[in-house]
């Protein structure tokens, strides 16, 4: 349900799959099988906007370095995933939910100069793979980092895609290297892709007849409440 649930929010409001299916699927079933189970129907629902919103040789242009970045960050958070308490790695998936709602519902005038979008590439690319591989959201600091820059919002949502989908991939391959990612898991992924796509096709057909921007906004309140919740209960 949290897979279908999260496929409808992504379709109607554009929000991260992974963040909105993330903190529901931990409460069930705990943090890395449910980082394990999002991986396909992630990239499923990510890979053809990543693509199909045109500028995609641009775009990978401007931000190769921070793709290149998280790569070593998704190594070093997967290793952080197997070697400290599971609670402390949902603690901070708690944190990043709340961080992503918070940025999201206040969206903040901050615009970034040239030279600061290249500075910070690489330390932002890495950072964001670390908590990638810790935590399996993909949205911190990404997200900041794109609302800076001031895009089109076509150029945002690619870059913001190619992004997950990058660290997606190399996210399974981090989680199968662990032990983490099993067969039969990763079984399970593959079937997960049926109600993700059908949620987004729903949540595509639910925007045209309600304001994005209030159904966006309940979501991003139950994504804060939720985050909240994670970090009680860990």
């Amino acid at each position: 349900m949290g897979l279908f649930l999260a496929g409808v929010v992504k379709g109607a409001t554009g929000l991260g799959y992974s963040s909105c299916a993330l903190p529901f699927l931990v409460s069930a079933l705990g943090l890395k099988p449910a980082m394990a189970l999002i991986l396909v129907p992630a990239m499923a629902t990510n890979v053809t906007v990543a693509f199909s919103a045109g500028h995609f040789a641009e775009t990978t242009r401007r931000f190769a370095n921070l793709y290149i970045a998280m790569l070593p960050g998704i190594a070093v958070g997967v290793c952080l995933l197997v070697w400290i308490a599971q609670a402390v790695a949902v603690r901070t998936l708690g944190v990043v939910i709340i961080l992503y709602a918070l940025m999201t519902l206040a969206r903040p005038q901050i615009l970034m100069s040239g030279v600061a979008e290249r500075m910070l590439q690489i330390p932002t690319g890495f950072a964001n793979g670390v908590l990638t591989g810790l935590t399996g959201s993909q949205v911190m600091p990404l997200f900041p980092y794109m609302m800076s820059l001031n895009l089109e919002p076509n150029r945002m949502v690619q870059a913001i895609n190619l992004a997950v989908s990058i660290a997606s991939v190399f996210l399974a391959v981090g989680l199968f290297s662990a032990g983490i990612m099993t067969p039969e898991l990763m079984g399970a992924s593959v079937l997960a892709i049926l109600p993700a796509i059908a949620g987004v096709e729903l949540g595509s057909r639910i925007r045209t007849h309600i304001p994005a921007s209030q159904f966006r906004s309940v979501v991003l309140y139950v994504l804060l409440a939720t985050g909240f919740l994670l970090l009680v209960r860990s």
